[in-house]
């Protein structure tokens, strides 16, 4: 996605809180990126400051607790899988340094996994990317549960049982592909190659 897409898509249509929804002369919520992808964190920065946020950015969990030890953000959009400590790791971190801080947890492949320990741990929100500012800002305000959401009865696949498994462990073992591998007794090669492939269709 462009940057000017970026730019685009962060206005109204009357679904997203911008600029103009904080009072004049009112302090600037404060915004937490962590992603490793620096252009992805170069976009995000850019919409959120024409929202009327303070953005500061974190390429990997040591650099934001870095950020976190002179600083407590409202917001924090993080992404779970980059290189070091998983990104379900901060989430305490910045639960201590702001308790009320609204967290929404990013990853290019969902997995039930996952998502249950990232709410579990205190994230509000689980988007699975490619995001823009507009629905990351609507996450940050969209707490509610619906009850009306319809259920399936479409099973997983076998292979897809497989992939969600895998993320379950990896979850359990904080992220640490070769405490995954020893538990699930794989060799750990094996494991990145399946780690590193697009989650199995239902």
């Amino acid at each position: 996605m462009t940057t000017e897409n970026w730019g685009s898509r962060d206005r109204g249509n009357g679904s997203g809180y911008g600029a103009e929804d904080f009072a004049p002369g009112s302090a600037r919520p404060g915004l937490l990126l962590v992603d490793d992808n620096e252009h992805h964190c170069w976009a995000l920065t850019r919409a959120f400051e024409r929202r009327g946020y303070t953005v500061k950015a974190a390429h990997s969990v040591a650099a934001a607790c870095q950020l976190l030890d002179e600083w407590q953000p409202e917001y924090a959009v993080v992404d779970l899988r980059m290189p070091g400590p998983t990104g379900l790791t901060l989430i305490p971190r910045l639960k201590a340094a702001c308790s009320k801080v609204r967290i929404v947890m990013l990853t290019g492949y969902a997995s039930i996994a996952t998502a249950v320990e990232a709410i579990k741990l205190g994230a509000i929100q689980y988007l699975v990317k490619p995001v823009d500012a507009r629905s990351v800002e609507a996450a940050f305000h969209d707490v509610e549960g619906d009850a009306t959401l319809p259920t399936s009865d479409d099973l997983f696949s076998v292979g897809r049982l497989e992939w969600e498994y895998i993320h379950r462990v990896l979850t359990e073992q904080g992220g640490n592909v070769s405490a995954t591998a020893r538990a699930l007794n794989m060799h750990r090669k094996t494991l990145q190659r399946k780690l590193s492939k697009h989650p199995v269709a239902r």
